[in-house]
């Protein structure tokens, strides 16, 4: 081979390696350009997942809402807000006041005890009876069962008074209610496996879908500021016309401190 062939191979060598290289740096810059692009796409997903996440996290709860959306009181009400429940026959001439917070146990165990003789009297047209609805154990223990199921009772009312009645016993017995430190109340679900229980309610399809939608959750926030300004300590409370009553578990005890009260 020639000197001046063997030159002109080798040249031709070296060009096709410094193409080769340019090549490949071609191809790296494009690799890295990739990347690049990939991490900023990246960061910006992650901050605008932050930015949905915190925009989330600042919207208003489910009672947050409650608190300013417009005010449905349920059939069945009368009064400010429709802030007053009273079950009983028209012409009683006495009026008891029943003051409870649906996470209560105490109350549990008062409608358990209790709740029979006050249905009968109630139905004797002994009394009225006027319930209020308490929330303070939400804030206590967190969660939103008092005010939830208050809100279900609501929708109670809205079908009968003596759907109403039925349904707030069936919350209250020990069957069914949880642990105060148990939101189960908090859930629909919970609430309307109770109703099941209740013969106008189950299967209503109207009384579903307000426990669902939360139509009477203004009224449930109502109610509970009603019990704020009654100026007691805590549930269950007993008040005969104004007049607070001593709670007493005994069926036989409750009737006599309720006869001493509408004996004035």
């Amino acid at each position: 081979m020639s000197a001046r062939n063997s030159q002109a191979n080798k040249a031709a060598a070296r060009e096709r390696l410094r193409a080769e290289r340019e090549k490949q740096a071609k191809k790296d810059k494009a690799r890295r350009q990739l990347v690049v692009a990939g991490a900023v796409v990246g960061v910006l997903a992650l901050a605008g997942g932050i930015g949905y996440a915190v925009v989330q996290a600042n919207q208003p709860d489910e009672w947050e809402k409650a608190a300013t959306a417009e005010l449905v009181a349920p059939k069945n009400s009368t009064g400010e807000n429709g802030t007053t429940v009273v079950i009983g026959k028209p012409d009683a001439k006495k009026t008891l006041e029943l003051y409870e917070d649906a996470r209560c146990p105490i109350c549990s165990q008062f409608e358990e005890k209790v709740g029979p003789q006050i249905k009968k009297d109630v139905e004797a047209g002994k009394y009225k009876l006027q319930f209020v609805g308490a929330t303070f154990l939400d804030k206590g223990f967190g969660g939103s069962g008092s005010k939830n199921a208050l809100s279900a009772l609501g929708a109670a009312l809205n079908v009968s008074p003596e759907a109403f009645a039925e349904y707030k016993a069936a919350l209250y017995s020990k069957e069914n209610h949880p642990d105060e430190r148990d939101d189960k109340f908090g859930k629909d679900a919970y609430l309307l496996s109770i109703a099941d229980q209740v013969p106008a309610l189950k299967g209503n399809a109207e009384f579903k879908k307000a426990v669902e939608d939360g139509t009477y959750n203004r009224w449930a926030i109502e109610m509970s500021k009603v019990f704020d300004k009654a100026g007691l300590e805590g549930t269950p409370s007993l008040k005969m016309d104004g007049k607070k009553i001593e709670i007493k578990m005994n069926p036989d005890e409750f009737t006599a401190a309720v006869d001493k009260a509408i004996a004035g």
